[in-house]
């Protein structure tokens, strides 16, 4: 029906109703007297009726009443009608209080009467609706829901669930660990235990899926509910947060899958935003590595602080173009400028530098994948080492305020080249303090979710294929962080730095690497080992069991963010160590078949699989100083 039909017709029946409530109110003031109704034909009664009636129907007009999708009428609606009907007869009232035409008490009885008729047909749309809505989506669901969480989002869940047919769900069950919840119902819903009975009810209710429905629940609670729910075989999916559940008409568009930074167990980084602000906020920044999964991030949040001039160096032109688009569509007044460059040139580095000056550096361009890092040595050290300190020499020659190195937890007691080369890098970064007038620190963090080449994107990738999910040891453990995460901490790093610390994340618990493949498995609604399998293939060249974030040498002191700590410097000799780098450069370039075998002279840490004997630097057959 075309909605000009549908007001044309709501209009008529609002007619009948309107002036049916007169005749109502008349036998209610006089005990139900059909000769009472015969008053209100007199000529006088009928033209005030009549008068009456046409007002309240403009009225209803004027408040958009008619246009009201009244299948989602509530109580601003029902405020509507009421503010309608009680000016419109407090008019009349008015008109009618010297005239004596009607009792002055049928218009206060007509106020109560006008809003049952006109509320009550909108509402009874609305009821019958949903019941049908309701019997269809019963007919039509396939799948039968738990929703953990009895409070205000899973109410609104539950009714947004009864009103969509189409998501052919039905809640049959709810959860939760309020005791005085307990054999209560939420729409007919009965509330019938704790977290404890979730496995119990899972199977008595043929439950095929689970919604979190704890939009206040920190990281912990919702990991360790969300540890029971995954012994089931249900799909679980969670709510957003308080703060993201605006609209309540589309709730259910908002349900998303459990994303695994939900389950690391731990509290998001918080950041002192004004401490970032009082560093960045005018000042000329450097990004090396900008195009990358934590440079660009980097990029991303360094713009909000309205640098004086941001600099995306990178050697890669397609990242570098993707995050230049993106920030230059977001911030309008944002002074961009990407820098295509390689930091192993060191006379392009010093030009850039020369030219534009920067006050900040963070450093994020490097050789990460171990795997490909192990089987390509001489390329680790080109770019990880080398590289590092032509931006850190540029940095002191052109009097930079702050470097901030990107580290990572593979630099400590390393067992493959990429962190050697890392670990080699922090040396390198606090000698270089020892004798500058700018501040270097590192920030050592652990495995980044959903970076370039991590572990998530590929067990993704073999999840979509059909499997098998690939995982080198049952044993081995992982810290994870997010990107956003890890950059907060290296924002924060820059505000707090003094010159020569290493900051080091809180991540809470190691998360070992099978359980977040069986995870990701069932939040894609699968199974492990039966419709995907898991593969142990062995560690491969270079991997550990575990990581660290902390050298024996090394100790810990407290910060003002209580999720980031300092390693105590172990001083390194700026002399000593461009005499070691001295050493280094001529092994790649004159015997690079050796360069693991000194860079465990000059990182005693480094524990590789190979090479792991005594090294007789006279054999290196290179100078040493």
């Amino acid at each position: 029906m075309k909605q000009g039909t549908k007001v044309a017709l709501l209009i008529i029946l609002d007619f009948l109703l309107l002036n049916t409530s007169f005749a109502f109110s008349y036998l209610l003031k006089y005990d139900f007297s059909i000769k009472s109704v015969f008053f209100l034909y007199s000529k006088k009664t009928l033209i005030i009726i009549l008068i009456s009636v046409l007002l309240k129907i403009l009225c209803l007009g004027i408040s958009k009443l008619y246009n009201s999708l009244w299948r989602y009428a509530g109580t601003y609606e029902m405020l509507c009608i009421f503010s309608v009907v009680l000016i419109t007869n407090m008019i009349f009232f008015s008109y009618n209080y010297g005239n004596q035409n009607i009792a002055k008490s049928i218009f206060i009885m007509l106020v109560f009467v006008d809003t049952f008729v006109i509320g009550g047909t909108r509402f009874t749309y609305r009821i019958l609706r949903k019941m049908n809505k309701g019997e269809l989506g019963r007919k039509k669901a396939k799948k039968k829901v738990m929703v953990v969480g009895a409070g205000d989002a899973g109410a609104m869940i539950i009714r947004e669930i009864s009103m969509q047919p189409h998501l052919e769900s039905r809640v049959v069950t709810i959860v939760d660990d309020d005791p005085k919840k307990l054999g209560k119902e939420i729409n007919g819903i009965p509330i019938e235990g704790n977290r404890d009975n979730i496995e119990q009810l899972v199977k008595k209710k043929r439950v095929n899926e689970i919604l979190l429905a704890l939009p206040s629940a920190n990281s912990k609670q919702i990991n360790d509910i969300y540890s029971i729910c995954s012994r089931t075989k249900c799909k679980i999916k969670i709510l957003p947060s308080v703060a993201q559940l605006i609209d309540e008409s589309v709730i259910t568009q908002k349900i998303r899958e459990v994303k695994l930074e939900d389950l690391l167990g731990r509290e998001p980084i918080k950041l002192d935003n004004k401490e970032v602000s009082r560093y960045i906020a005018g000042k000329i920044v450097l990004v090396t590595g900008g195009g990358g999964s934590i440079g660009s991030e980097l990029c991303r949040q360094i713009a909000g602080y309205m640098p004086k001039l941001l600099l995306i160096l990178d050697n890669y032109e397609n990242n570098a173009y993707e995050i230049q688009n993106e920030l230059l569509s977001k911030y309008d007044r944002l002074r961009l400028q990407v820098v295509i460059a390689n930091i192993r040139e060191r006379e392009r580095l010093e030009e850039v530098f020369k030219i534009y000056k920067p006050n900040i550096v963070f450093h994020a361009a490097a050789h990460k994948h171990v795997p490909l890092m192990e089987e390509n040595p001489v390329e680790a050290v080109k770019n990880n080492v080398f590289g590092t300190y032509n931006v850190a020499e540029c940095a002191n020659k052109f009097r930079a305020e702050k470097f901030v190195f990107i580290s990572t937890d593979k630099s400590v007691n390393p067992t493959n080249i990429m962190g050697a080369t890392k670990r080699m890098a922090e040396k390198v970064i606090q000698a270089f303090n020892t004798v500058s007038k700018t501040e270097y620190v590192a920030v050592r963090f652990g495995n980044v979710l959903g970076s370039n080449g991590s572990v998530i994107p590929v067990f993704k990738k073999q999840i979509e294929s059909g499997g098998p999910v690939t995982v080198t040891h049952p044993e081995v453990t992982r810290f994870f962080m997010t990107i956003p995460e890890a950059v907060q901490l290296v924002l924060e790093a820059g505000g707090l730095a003094k010159g020569g610390e290493i900051f080091i994340l809180d991540m809470g618990r190691p998360v070992k690497i099978i359980d977040l493949a069986k995870n990701l498995i069932k939040l894609s609604g699968l199974e492990p080992d039966k419709d995907i399998d898991i593969e142990i293939t062995g560690l491969r060249p270079g991997e550990k069991l575990y990581e660290e974030l902390l050298l024996n040498e090394e100790g810990l002191l407290k910060t003002a963010n209580d999720k980031i700590f300092i390693a105590r410097p172990v001083l390194s000799d700026f002399a000593f160590i461009n005499r070691e780098l001295e050493i280094l450069r001529d092994v790649i370039n004159k015997n690079s078949e050796d360069i693991i075998s000194y860079m465990k002279v000059i990182v005693p840490t480094y524990k590789s699989a190979e090479n792991t004997g005594y090294v007789d630097l006279d054999k290196l057959k290179v100078k040493v100083i």
